[in-house]
């Protein structure tokens, strides 16, 4: 449900003094894991986790655009090879990755070439383990829902019911809090434009947890952060909305509606979006687990069901594909040729999206994952515990579904396995025509102009699936982007979106850059002299860091600040100990006042800062934080602040009374300190009367 990050997920760091790898683990998995279903683009977005940056010259097997040389024979695409193919590659992938179990769907020309089932459904103890059968285990795709979602909203545009471009307000019966004058529309829904911030409190809840889906969307509704159709960036939310608006027009329940008009029709009879499952179906679930070797988790809740509450099994998967590849359904196909297109062909450009349309784009809910020169759409997704990914080949009749029950080792290794199936998919049975024309030339004679656009590229970009108004501005520091110039004109990507490595990419077009040794291209829109937005997949882009939430000018202040609120509480027993030793006399009285209340500030700051590390952390595992919780820690970071006034009073009293250049020194430190920590509460929304994440 969440995009991966979504992630996503979903930005990454510094070029000078940056964060350790471990920070940019961190980085990485929360923006993927807080796509919860979110599922960016693999089919473009990854690069494995572990690589080293590419080799910045292209060689004769891999030109400038990545396609091969010459053209390859593609493998016969039949259940036999397939089979082999999957069983020569998943088995030990899970292994690898502690990953529990897997399950395949893959279709083409028609019909269904193979389902498959690897692992375990259930890992039980001894001979209780229940190996995954395709037929019968249902899994939780995550995000890859959103496509039914799309599909049952492209149903009621045929039938005249919708209209994608007719502001939304039309269909809602709540008001939805605007920022801008623009209308919000099913198409901005539909391709992550709405221009929503992120939202993640409440997104999946445990089992037992009612999902109401008009009362998730109507308390507390994120932030309208962007102008609407100008900045891709991922949103549940606004995926929610359009699942909520089936839900009025149609006059039933989504999941009855989805139920009857897609799952029925096509004969999906281990599908639904009802949470709890049916009876008939909650035993023929898969359990989930954050490792194979953990303990099953229980069943999810996700709170807004049309992004992402969705659970099927493979040979469902592919009926579904089939459909989304025009088979007919009975007598009719599910959606209509012309519908069909329009759902599958790029749904914004450059009037809205600017030169950011001349790179990957979103189609009415697929993500643009092309490779090889072939087109392809799909979509990935992600639970706690399940991930997926979906493909299909509209010109080539083909379709490629994955889902695993296990997060593995990490969340960017489960989602660098599911790139490694798409992109083997793809380069064994449809692997380029022909080698790219003039490929070896593009590498010398870079577009006019090529050198001052990328000189204004460089900086430190973050995700713009982000946080602005409230303490979540802090999970933007986690996961940058460093864009730098190298010698030869080219672009350093410190890591690349969606990775934890380093990536070069060259010029190819004004305002078009595509990877050196690869397949995947940025698109650049800028305006005054200064980029606004660099798009790297179909529903992100990265977003310009402003100078003062520069992470080395953060990271720093707030380190310092840390550090001399540490040393000054701990300072405090080890003088008085030494007083008592040496006997000296106590301190007089003169300032106590002040002395006191710049020591509460002291220990209030440097515990508001211990607690939003804790929240920070609770949040990346989806904990839901209290209002009360989040209020307490604005408390004490209050206090840190207004402690500032006591501590320069104190300051103020030491250089009027001639204390010594010591004592003197410390009360500049701890004014310093507690001002540091001021700024950084401000800059990064710590005190935002808005604490709905």
């Amino acid at each position: 449900m969440i995009q991966s990050n979504p992630s996503e997920q979903t930005g990454y760091r510094s070029h000078l003094p940056r964060p350790t790898g471990r920070l940019r683990r961190v980085g990485a998995a929360l923006a993927i894991a807080v796509a919860v279903g979110a599922g960016a683009g693999a089919g473009v977005a990854g690069r494995d986790a572990g690589a080293a940056a590419p080799d910045p010259t292209p060689t004769a097997t891999t030109p400038a655009d990545g396609t091969p040389a010459a053209a390859v024979e593609p493998a016969p695409l039949d259940g036999g090879d397939v089979d082999a193919w999957l069983d020569d590659v998943l088995p030990a992938a899970l292994e690898r990755n502690d990953i529990a179990g897997a399950t395949v769907a893959v279709v083409h020309d028609g019909k269904i070439v193979t389902t498959r089932g690897y692992g375990h459904a259930d890992t039980g103890t001894g001979d209780t383990a229940v190996p995954v059968d395709p037929e019968q285990h249902l899994f939780r795709i995550g995000s890859v829902s959103k496509l039914a979602t799309a599909t049952a909203v492209m149903q009621l545009v045929q039938d005249g019911r919708l209209d994608l471009d007719t502001d939304i307000d039309r269909y809602l019966d709540f008001d939805l809090p605007r920022s801008f004058d623009e209308p919000i529309t099913l198409r901005h829904l539909l391709t992550h434009t709405p221009g929503f911030e992120e939202r993640i409190a409440g997104l999946i809840g445990q089992e037992g947890t009612p999902a109401d889906l008009r009362e998730a969307l109507v308390t507390d509704p994120p932030e309208q952060i962007f102008r609407p159709g100008t900045v891709p960036a991922y949103s549940n939310y606004g995926n929610s909305l359009a699942g909520y608006i089936v839900e009025r027009v149609s006059g039933v329940p989504f999941e009855e509606y989805v139920q009857r008009n897609i799952f029925d029709r096509l004969g999906m009879t281990s599908s639904s979006f009802v949470q709890p499952l049916p009876a008939p179906l909650a035993g023929r679930m898969s359990q989930g687990y954050a490792t194979a070797s953990a303990p099953a988790g229980a069943f999810e809740i996700v709170s807004t069901p049309p992004a992402g509450a969705m659970s099927a099994s493979a040979p469902d998967m592919a009926r579904f594909m089939l459909a989304h590849l025009g088979e007919p359904v009975g007598d009719r196909p599910l959606l209509d040729a012309a519908t069909l297109e329009l759902m599958h062909q790029p749904a914004l450009d450059s009037s809205s999206l600017g030169t950011l349309a001349a790179g990957p784009r979103m189609t009415l809910g697929f993500f643009d994952e092309s490779r090889n020169g072939r087109r392809i759409i799909g979509h990935g997704g992600d639970t706690l515990y399940f991930h997926s990914h979906l493909q299909v080949y509209p010109e080539e009749g083909a379709g490629f579904f994955v889902s695993l029950n296990s997060t593995g080792t990490s969340a960017l290794a489960n989602h660098e396995l599911r790139l490694t199936l798409t992109e083997q998919f793809a380069d064994r049975y449809f692997p380029a025509v022909t080698p790219a024309a003039g490929a070896a030339a593009a590498v010398s004679n870079a577009p006019a102009g090529s050198a001052e656009r990328a000189a204004m590229a460089a900086g430190t970009y973050e995700s713009s699936r982000t946080v602005r108004s409230n303490f979540l501005t802090l999970i933007g520091l986690t996961g940058r982007t460093t864009v730098s110039v190298r010698d030869d004109g080219r672009l350093l990507f410190e890591p690349r979106p969606l990775s934890d490595s380093a990536a070069v990419y060259e010029e190819i077009e004004p305002w078009v850059w595509r990877e050196v040794g690869g397949q995947h291209t940025m698109a650049v829109r800028a305006a005054g002299g200064r980029v606004e937005a660099i798009g790297f997949d179909s529903a992100f882009a990265l977003l310009p860091v402003e100078p003062a939430r520069g992470t080395v000018l953060a990271l720093g202040v707030i380190g310092a600040s840390a550090v001399v609120l540490l040393l000054t509480v701990l300072a405090w027993p080890v003088g008085a100990i030494g007083r008592r030793v040496l006997r000296r006399a106590p301190r007089d009285r003169a300032g106590r006042t002040a002395r006191v209340l710049s020591r509460v500030a002291v220990g209030s700051a440097l515990l508001a800062l211990a607690s939003w590390t804790v929240c920070l952390v609770l949040v990346m595992g989806l904990a839901d934080l209290s209002a009360a919780s989040l209020r307490t820690v604005q408390l004490f970071q209050l206090i840190g602040l207004l402690g500032m006034v006591p501590a320069a009073v104190r300051l103020v009293d030491d250089v009027r009374r001639r204390v010594g250049w010591s004592r003197t020194a410390g009360s500049t430190l701890v004014l310093l300190a507690l001002a540091g920590t001021g700024w950084f509460a401000i800059e990064f929304m710590l005190l935002a009367p808005d604490i709905s994440y």
